[in-house]
Order: C-alpha cells, then structure tokens, then sequence
C-alpha cells in the first residue's frame, strides 16, 4: 500500500511538472517582400521540430495586399504526441524605398485560430505506464508585424557558383486567447498572452522567381503563464516563390 501511494505521488509530480509545456506554437512569418501590384508569394517552411508553415499573400494594388497563412505539426511518440494545427488571414501596406527601391516595409495585421492537442505518458524504470495527461485547446490568435527587408543581392560562392542573397527581419506581435482548453477533459481557465516573435531570415535566390530561405527566431511572453507561456523557437528551412513581379530596369 505504501508502494502504491508513493508511486502514485510521484506519478502526480511528475505530471504536474510535466504540464507546463506551451499550447502556443509560433508559425513563420509571412515576410512576402511585395513590391507591385499583381504580385503573389507564396512560402512552404518546413521547421526542425517537424511544424509544417504554409504562407501566401497577394498585392492588390501598388501598395495594399491581403495574407493567408497555415501551419500544422503532428508528432508521435512512445512518451509525447503533439497534435497543432492553425489558421489565420490578414492584410496590409508595403512600400518599396532607396535609390534603387531595393528597400522594403511591409506592415500587416490579421486574426486567426488554432487547435492544439498534446498527450504526455509517464512510464516507470520497467515501462510500466504510470499515467497520462491529455490537453485540449483551442485558441484565437489576433497579430500585428513589422517586415523590413532587401532586394539587394550579395553573392554567395557555393559549389563553383554565385548565388544572390536576400535578407530581412520581422517583428510580429501576437495576441493569443485560449478559448475551450481541457485536461484529461476537465475544463480549465483560460489564458491569454502576447507574445513579441522577432525572426531574422536569409533568401538564396535560385531564380528569379524561386528563393530557399531561412528562418531563426525567437518567441517572448510578455506575461506570466502556467499554459499559455513562451519558450518556443523557430528555426525553419523553405521555399518562397515570387511570381507576378517586374523585372528591375
């Protein structure tokens, strides 16, 4: 009986110190570069923690456009299983500037949802399954970002061959509210926090319309959380296609 109880308060423990993983997951950021009216981007990022991004965006007029954006991560394991799917749509500015209108700032806003499942299993020394912690919730998700790159090329030698580069930065500030947030189906408070994500990202330019890019970022919780925290970086690979744009003169 005493074997039982401490093996059960350990098991309590444990999940309670297991528990404060994040339901937020940060997305890549939409940075388009738009330059004129008819352009369309679209982005595939592919995270190192296997979270899928799916971004795209339309300029409308010479400086106005609308965004689409997605992501979904599925992760199984023997201990964990994360399950994070989201959407969200916006719009905004971007103006070109500089001598050779090399220069770009995009300002967007936008709302979205997103869903997030995690299941965490606790075993003992001879994997003997001790217990389990599912959480459920779902989320609104409303942002505002800041994009400030360049079409300015700086060459990069690799395998014999130059290739242009492209940089920028954005700064997005996301607004996220749980709305419907479960454990082991047992309804919980809900959370709210905003979150400030800077990301730095780099452009290999294959050609004039296909870029591989890279994504490092960071992710700031500006209040404190037991849930809804931060702590979740992104660090992507991808493709961005750029097709509708004029060539420079």
């Amino acid at each position: 009986m005493i074997s039982l109880n401490l093996r059960t308060l350990a098991t309590i423990c444990i999940l309670l110190l297991s528990s404060c993983s994040s339901i937020y997951l940060p997305s890549v950021p939409n940075t388009p570069m738009l330059t004129t009216k008819g352009e369309v981007a679209a982005g595939a990022h592919l995270s190192f923690k296997g979270n899928f991004n799916f971004n795209s965006a339309y300029a409308f007029s010479n400086h106005f456009a609308i965004l689409a954006n997605g992501a979904y991560l599925k992760n199984t394991g023997k201990k964990t299983a994360i399950k994070h799917k989201m959407i969200e749509f916006g719009g905004g500015y971007f103006q070109t500037f500089g001598e050779d209108k090399n220069w770009i700032l995009e300002i967007y806003a936008g709302f979205g949802d997103g869903r997030s499942n995690r299941i965490r299993r606790i075993f003992d020394d001879q994997e003997t399954l001790l217990g389990s912690e599912f959480k459920d919730a779902t989320y609104s998700k409303k942002f505002i970002q800041v994009n400030y790159s360049s079409k300015k090329k700086n060459d990069l030698k690799l395998f014999g061959r130059a290739f242009g580069l492209n940089y920028g930065t954005a700064l997005r500030m996301s607004f996220i509210k749980t709305k419907d947030f479960t454990i082991n189906s047992i309804a919980q408070p809900n959370e709210d926090n905003i979150f400030l994500e800077p990301i730095f990202f780099t452009r290999m330019i294959l050609s004039d319309q296909v870029q591989l890019q890279y994504t490092s970022g960071s992710n700031f919780g500006l209040k404190s959380r037991k849930f809804l925290n931060a702590g979740n970086t992104v660090f992507s690979v991808g493709v961005v296609v750029n097709l509708g744009r004029e060539p420079k003169k």
